[in-house]
C-alpha cells in the first residue's frame, strides 16, 4: 500500500505528544495506518464513526470530560461535518483538532476525490477556521502542537491538512 507508514507514525506520535488520548475516524485510505495505530494502542481511545459529523459530538464530550481529542477525516468528511462544527464547536466554543487528508490536489488520480479538494480551504476560510498544510514530516510535530495550543486557547476548531507529499509514497 502506498500510504506512508513512516509518516503516519510521525503523525500519530505527534498526536500523542500533544496529549491526544481519543481519536475519531471513518475508514479512509490515507488514514489506514493512523486508525490501526490508535486501535492497537492501549493508551488511546479509537471511536469508529458512521459519519464524520458524529466526531464533533465525540470531541465535545471528550473536551467536557477533560480528554484531548482529534478528528481524523478526508476533505469530503470535513465538508460533511460542517453542520456539527458550526452547531457545536463554533457555537459552544469547543476546541476541535481536525486532521484532514487533503485529497483532490495536484497528483490526484481518483476523479471522485477532486471536488472535495476544491472546496475545503474556501469553506475553512468562510467559517474563519484556522488551518495549516502539513506536507513534510518535520512540520508535523510542531504543527500539531501549535494547532492543539490554538484550539485549546481559542476554544475553537483548527484544521491541519495532511498533504499527498506527507501521506503518500509513490510506487515505482
Amino acid at each position: 500500500m502506498p500510504v506512508s507508514l513512516a509518516n503516519s507514525k510521525v503523525v500519530y506520535d505527534a498526536l500523542k505528544g500533544a496529549g491526544v488520548r481519543l481519536v475519531s475516524a471513518l475508514p479512509e485510505t490515507w488514514l489506514v495506518h493512523l486508525v490501526r495505530m490508535a486501535d492497537e494502542d492501549a493508551e488511546m481511545i479509537l471511536v469508529r464513526l458512521a459519519k464524520e459529523e458524529e466526531g464533533v459530538g465525540i470531541s465535545a464530550g471528550a473536551h467536557f470530560g477533560g480528554v484531548r481529542s482529534a478528528m481524523l477525516m478526508q476533505n469530503h468528511g470535513f465538508l460533511q461535518s460542517v453542520n456539527g462544527i458550526v452547531g457545536v464547536s463554533l457555537l459552544y466554543k469547543v476546541p476541535l483538532l481536525m486532521l484532514v487528508t487533503d485529497r483532490g490536489g495536484f497528483g490526484e488520480r481518483d476523479p471522485w476525490q477532486t471536488e472535495g479538494g476544491k472546496y475545503t480551504r474556501p469553506v475553512l476560510d468562510a467559517l474563519h477556521i484556522a488551518h495549516e498544510d502539513l506536507t513534510r514530516p518535520e512540520q508535523v510535530a510542531p504543527g500539531v502542537d501549535k494547532a492543539m495550543a490554538l484550539a485549546q486557547s481559542s476554544l475553537s476548531p483548527v484544521a491541519l491538512l495532511l498533504g499527498r507529499d506527507l501521506m503518500w509514497e509513490e510506487v515505482a
